[in-house]
């Protein structure tokens, strides 16, 4: 099993455009066979803070979701500049 954890800070005044982004994407990538979970949390001290929580079966099932059209709207739409910080974690489940 591979995981996504993905940390980012919104600009305040462009929250809701990324909700309706987002969200779209965690709703579409839970339909793709090798996605097992997309979650969106928001901070509660901090409500432009969110982390993205992803697993999928396999490397190959993550790299499969970085093709889909979904995918393709997330990246567009989030390369307008409404993220201000982001860090992520991507690799396999340690055991």
């Amino acid at each position: 099993m591979v995981n996504v954890i993905v940390i980012l800070e919104i600009d305040p005044a462009r929250v809701d455009e990324f909700l309706e982004v987002i969200t779209y994407n965690a709703a579409e990538s839970l339909k793709e066979p090798g996605c097992l979970r997309f979650e969106v949390s928001r901070q509660f001290d901090k409500p432009n803070l969110f982390a993205l929580s992803e697993s999928y079966v396999d490397k190959d099932a993550m790299d499969a979701h970085y093709l889909t059209p979904h995918f393709a709207v997330w990246k567009e739409k989030s390369s307008t500049g409404f993220v201000a910080n982001r860090w992520s974690v991507k690799g396999p489940v340690l055991e």
